[in-house]
């Protein structure tokens, strides 16, 4: 097989090699003559850098999305060599796949990577993003520790949000008046996503030391999602009711135009009013130069018009593309994600939600619910002061960007 494949694959392009693999994966039955297990022995039978780059790129596109894939043989053996290459790029792929094979060795690797103050940060940072993307179960202890180090947290606290453990809302509530906004979206966005950390958030919010202010409306909905009754009393009573439709749209559109003009000549300030959009919006929509992508780019959109502007934050769910719907994907440990389904394969889903793209093997799904509503919430701005939703509206009809506010 070696001197019959070696030349051939010399010549196959990494696409074309991926391509190949992704038919045959995920390995099924004997490990000995799986196309994985070839591909060891090819890597194994030569001493060519680019070669062996090619062959573990396609091996990694094959298996994307796939938590844990069965070892191929050889590999075990292989592994070292590998790993211990010149080349730093073999060294990293190896590595990444030694996770997603199981490898007990590459696992303690990059744990001892992952904590080590003196390793590069980028080094680091990589080591935690690959235990993360394959679920290693001893993880969450470290993802606690790291929430101090500044370097790392944003990782840890998305990453926290896979595990079960009764530990993570105290780790997290601790460390959170030292979060900037991004890193307390995602504080947010972990605790939101089971019953136990929610509850615990919400008693965060009853006592101060979470402003209530910080529940938006996309969170006010996650927490919703969880369907918990009690969990729900307990979010009526620190955040109140939440209406999810009026019954009369152009009567809501004329209360907020009223707010907005009582402003007078220039009703808003537009750094102020980025400012806000920043914390509410730019999450999942793209303005100018900066926000996420999980709704539309509302660069070009008819934003100098009022009346467009309220009915599309007012009622996101008048008309909603297939593209943006909405899905809620329980997971068998007790997570509830909500998100959009950007794809799914027989081995998985990869969901959009509000602050990261997170891959769902289908072996861990309970339950998806494909929903009618648009992923951007109802009530966005319900809860601001009227000066803040004159600030924002004035801000979202600005021809070109302004820049922030000045901290005093």
């Amino acid at each position: 097989m070696k001197n019959r494949l070696s030349p051939l694959f010399r010549q196959v392009s990494i696409l074309g090699l991926a391509a190949a693999l992704a038919v045959a994966a995920p390995v099924t039955g004997n490990a000995d003559n799986s196309p994985l297990a070839q591909l060891t022995e090819l890597m194994t039978s030569t001493s060519d850098d680019a070669v062996r780059i090619d062959i573990l790129k396609g091996i990694r596109s094959a298996v994307e999305g796939q938590r844990q894939v069965p070892m191929p043989a050889g590999w075990a053996a292989l592994e070292t060599e590998l790993t211990s290459s010149a080349n730093i790029e073999i060294r990293g792929l190896a590595q990444s796949l030694g996770l997603t094979f199981g490898s007990e060795k590459a696992m303690a690797s990059l744990r001892q990577t992952a904590v080590d103050p003196t390793a590069p940060v980028e080094l680091r940072r990589s080591a935690l993003e690959s235990l993360v993307r394959v679920h290693d179960p001893a993880l969450a202890p470290l993802l606690q520790s790291q929430l101090t180090d500044i370097h790392v947290r944003d990782i840890a606290l998305r990453g926290l949000g896979g595990y079960d453990d009764a530990r993570t809302p105290t780790a997290v509530l601790a460390v959170y008046g030292e979060l900037n906004g991004a890193e307390r979206r995602d504080a947010l966005n972990t605790l939101a996503g089971r019953v136990s950390h929610a509850r615990a958030l919400l008693d965060a919010v009853g006592v101060g030391k979470v402003a209530k202010s910080e529940l938006t409306a996309d969170l006010v909905r996650q927490l919703r999602n969880l369907k918990d009754e009690k969990l729900r009393d307990q979010l009526t009573e620190v955040w109140g009711v939440i209406h999810e439709t009026s019954p009369d749209m152009q009567k809501e559109v004329e209360k907020y135009k009223g707010i907005y003009w009582a402003g007078g000549s220039q009703p808003g300030d537009a750094p102020r009013g980025r400012a806000l959009f920043n914390r509410i919006c730019a999450q999942c929509h793209h303005l100018f130069d900066f926000g996420g992508e999980v709704g539309p780019n509302i660069t070009g959109a008819n934003r100098g018009d009022l009346d467009y502007l309220l009915q599309n934050i007012l009622y996101p769910n008048a008309v909603i593309p297939n593209e943006y719907r909405a899905a809620t994907l329980e997971t068998k440990d007790g997570r509830v994600i909500t998100g959009i389904i950007k794809s799914q394969t027989t081995s998985g889903y990869l969901v959009q939600t509000i602050n990261e793209q997170v891959n769902l093997p289908r072996s861990e799904v309970n339950k998806v619910d494909q929903s009618e509503i648009s992923m951007m919430p109802e009530g966005l701005i319900s809860t601001l002061q009227p000066q803040e939703i004159r600030d924002l509206l004035y801000y979202l009809g600005r021809p070109g960007q302004v820049p922030l506010p000045v901290v005093k």
